[in-house]
């Protein structure tokens, strides 16, 4: 099973910049896709974006398209997700996710492995 770790995430003002990083231990990374999700506070986890095994599809939720951008780099065993134009509604502990298959990325419910999360706070 593959061990996922975040890091990245924190404070920012509107309109700002994170990029947030998920490391992951282990031999089948290059095989999966990646997915981050967030979680606000008294909300249910939501899709945030996905990447194919080999970057070739990318796939992003309507809220976030436009502003983030998703990459990986296998040789690295490290997916990215670079927030632009950050909004306070973007607020909340962002997850990244591996082990399903490409035509299940949106759905919370398929993942075999989840990282502990990194909290991004975005002030108004």
């Amino acid at each position: 099973q593959v061990q996922l770790v975040e890091s990245g995430g924190g404070l920012v003002q509107a309109g700002g910049s994170l990029r947030l990083s998920c490391a992951a231990s282990g031999r089948t990374f290059s095989l999966y896709p990646m997915a981050w999700f967030r979680q606000a506070p008294g909300k249910e986890r939501e899709f945030v974006a996905a990447i194919s095994a080999k970057s070739s599809y990318i796939t992003y939720a309507d809220s976030v398209k436009g502003r983030f951008t998703i990459s990986r780099d296998n040789a690295k065993n490290t997916v990215y997700l670079q927030m632009n134009s950050l909004k306070p509604e973007d607020t909340a502990v962002y997850y990244c996710a591996s082990g399903t298959r490409w035509s299940a990325v949106r759905s919370s419910t398929n993942y075999k492995s989840w990282g502990q999360g990194t909290q991004v706070l975005v002030s108004s």
